[in-house]
């Protein structure tokens, strides 16, 4: 077991957290979220789903509130097939990481905390299912992959730090301010999974009016109630118009808010370093932030087409991803450290 094959599965299982993301955007916007009634088999089964008239004849009778959609199950599948391979790729990290761990600069904590979180995740898995789709519940689900591709993304990059140059005391001034980026990047990430989770996506049709007005009538006090109660069928949304339209328009300021501090952060970066590293991802940050404006644009003007929606939620990981390779950028550790 080397560094270089740590440091390639760690590749591996980046990779494919973006890959579990963009396919549970994939399984929600076809509305199969349901597709599977139980976890974490489907109606029973562990592998497939059911297609034989039999075996569809079984499974709606033992869950006559659900019948057998075969479509929507396999999506739902899928997806849990990919996170489980996900799971054995993390778990395999944090063993490495626990044999290494007498070797210099191996990172230990981190993984180890990996291990929990996928098993947290695989939780909010069950949850998602067991209790029809609770937007709380999928949206903490939705931050939890989330998180998980921050980590394995921080894992990857501590793993080539030796690759970058020192930062100049100019540009370690702005990682405070990169922190600041990021918690906005995560909060608008958050508000984004609470439209999806609450049906609100298309609550604005227009751009960049909404409704038809710059400030449209929305009801706030009950867009942002987080418990709802459990035994509720929370598939295609529970809230009235209303207050859909409050967590629509909220998610659109929060896009003006963390475009401009993006911006600020990107040129204030490229004036301290252009042409290095930093620079470079600063550019890159700009271009993700037009990418996901004009992917989110077109997602309410043109109706939400299912390929530039998952776009939207790959364009919300990789300005993540951005943000966290340039503040570390700002601030590589010594040989040595990362436990």
């Amino acid at each position: 077991m080397t560094p270089r094959a740590f440091f390639r599965l760690s590749i591996m299982a980046t990779g494919l957290t973006l890959v579990v993301i963009l396919l549970g955007a994939w399984v929600r916007l076809e509305d199969a979220g349901l597709g599977c009634p139980d976890w974490p088999g489907c109606y029973g089964m562990l592998l497939g789903v059911p297609q034989t008239e039999e075996a569809i004849q079984a499974a709606n009778e033992a869950y006559p509130e659900r019948p057998v959609h075969v479509g929507k199950a396999w999506k739902e599948m899928i997806h849990r097939y990919a996170a489980g391979v996900l799971g054995l790729l993390v778990f395999a990290l944090a063993v490495m990481a626990v044999r290494r761990r007498h070797s210099p600069g191996q990172p230990v904590k981190l993984p180890l905390f990996l291990a929990l979180l996928i098993i947290a995740q695989s939780v909010l898995g069950m949850w998602t299912v067991t209790w029809l789709l609770k937007p709380l519940v999928v949206t903490l689900h939705l931050l939890g992959g989330m998180t998980t591709l921050a980590l394995l993304w921080w894992l990857t990059l501590r793993q080539g730090r030796t690759l970058l140059p020192q930062p100049t005391a100019a540009l370690e001034m702005l990682r405070p301010w990169a922190l600041v980026v990021l918690a906005l990047v995560v909060l608008q990430i958050a508000l984004g999974g609470w439209v999806s989770t609450n049906y609100a996506a298309l609550a604005c049709t227009d751009f960049p009016r909404c409704g038809g007005q710059w400030i449209p009538q929305a009801d706030y006090s009950e867009a942002f109630v987080l418990w709802h109660g459990l035994g509720v069928d929370y598939e295609f949304g529970v809230l009235d118009h209303p207050a859909r339209v409050a967590i629509h328009f909220a998610h659109r300021i929060g896009a003006v808010v963390v475009a401009a501090a993006v911006i600020a952060l990107a040129v204030a970066a490229w004036r301290r370093a252009a042409g290095s590293i930093a620079g470079t991802i600063a550019l890159v940050m700009v271009a993700l932030l037009v990418l996901q404006w004009g992917l989110g644009i077109a997602n309410v003007l043109m109706s939400l087409p299912l390929s530039i929606a998952v776009a939207h939620n790959g364009g919300a990981a990789l300005l993540l991803l951005s943000v966290i390779a340039l503040y570390h950028s700002l601030r590589p550790l010594p040989a040595g450290a990362g436990r």
